[in-house]
């Protein structure tokens, strides 16, 4: 990222239009088609793709997510909480309290506690019914099938036992998938971030730690973090205009100290320091190059831009997400 960059996809002119997109595609949950699937998993041939119009919507999604929370704290009232978004909290909140009635085995490898596979087994046998409550219509109800593979797939499977920001942008993807189908509406978008995307985060963020989960394609110290980015996308456009706090305010302890439960970035940066021992510019350089660009606003464009370079137009990343009529695949010959 450079000051010589041009503008944000998160401008209120592009997120507005990118959420009209979206609500002018809605689907129809009775649709007669089979259910999501990693229809690329595997393949060697054609590069694995949202198709140009379905990613154009999810990216804008994304976009007009982070354009929600310009300039405000996880702490700032919200508009009163509907069915799906209260039954969205509910389900993340009986996921993490199963963390505390599954605890870790004794293990002596670094990563991949084998007791997060029970934590899966449990959550594919009870997902059917965690996700009827966040349906609110008979009609919607067939929905249930093409929501499914998301919900079982943004917390990685029992054999990899990792996590990364493949996973995370199925959890994005899921929330998506409610908008398309009429069940989130666009005035609910900063309750999605501040109250269900920082309630996914803590959830993983547990997750990580409790079960030792393996980082998924990690950069190492390329990346900026091992397991996510959408938060430092949201993060950066919470602090954008900000009267005190810069770019380079993440090298302030204090401020972490003291606002890190406030603003999703300074968090993220916190736990970073936190996992990760020594020289902070050593062990994350990317965060430290990104802390001396002058502006959240030019952050937040470049966070944006190399989301969906690298994560939206990388393979090894795209070749496990879940496709379906709700977010179509398209092969790149």
């Amino acid at each position: 990222m450079t000051d010589a960059e041009p503008s944000s996809p998160s401008s209120a002119a592009s997120a507005d239009s990118s959420c009209a997109a979206v609500c002018s595609t809605s689907a129809t949950a009775a649709e007669a088609s089979p259910p999501p699937s990693s229809v690329c998993s595997g393949c060697g041939g054609p590069t694995a793709s949202i198709s140009s119009a379905a990613g154009r919507h999810f990216l804008g999604f994304v976009a007009a997510l982070s354009h929600s929370v310009h300039g405000r704290k996880i702490s700032d009232p919200v508009l009163p909480l509907h069915q799906t978004v209260t039954s969205l909290l509910s389900l993340l909140q009986a996921l993490t309290s199963w963390i505390d009635e599954i605890p870790p085995l004794p293990h002596s490898a670094r990563y991949s506690n084998p007791a997060y596979r029970s934590w899966l087994a449990r959550l594919s046998a009870e997902a059917p019914a965690l996700l009827l409550p966040l349906i609110t219509s008979k009609e919607l109800l067939p929905a249930a099938d093409k929501l499914l593979p998301y919900l079982l797939d943004f917390f990685s499977n029992a054999s990899r036992i990792d996590y990364g920001t493949g996973h995370e942008t199925n959890f994005a993807a899921f929330l998506y998938c409610l908008v398309r189908l009429g069940l989130i509406r666009e005035e609910d978008y900063p309750t999605l971030v501040t109250r269900v995307f920082v309630a996914y985060l803590e959830l993983m963020r547990r997750l990580q730690i409790t079960y030792c989960l393996e980082p998924a394609g990690s950069h190492g110290v390329w990346g900026l973090d091992d397991y996510h980015f959408l938060p430092f996308i949201f993060g950066s456009a919470q602090l954008i205009d900000h009267k005190y706090m810069k770019p380079k305010s993440i090298h302030n302890q204090d401020i972490l100290d003291n606002f890190s439960h406030e603003y999703m970035y300074l968090a993220c940066v916190a736990f970073v320091k936190k996992v990760k021992k020594g020289v902070f510019a050593e062990h994350s350089p990317m965060l430290d190059d990104i802390s001396a660009v002058p502006t959240w606003s030019k952050v937040n464009s470049g966070m944006l831009k190399m989301y969906k370079a690298e994560v939206l137009e990388k393979v090894p990343i795209m070749q496990h997400f879940v496709f379906g009529s709700l977010i179509k695949w398209q092969a790149k010959r």
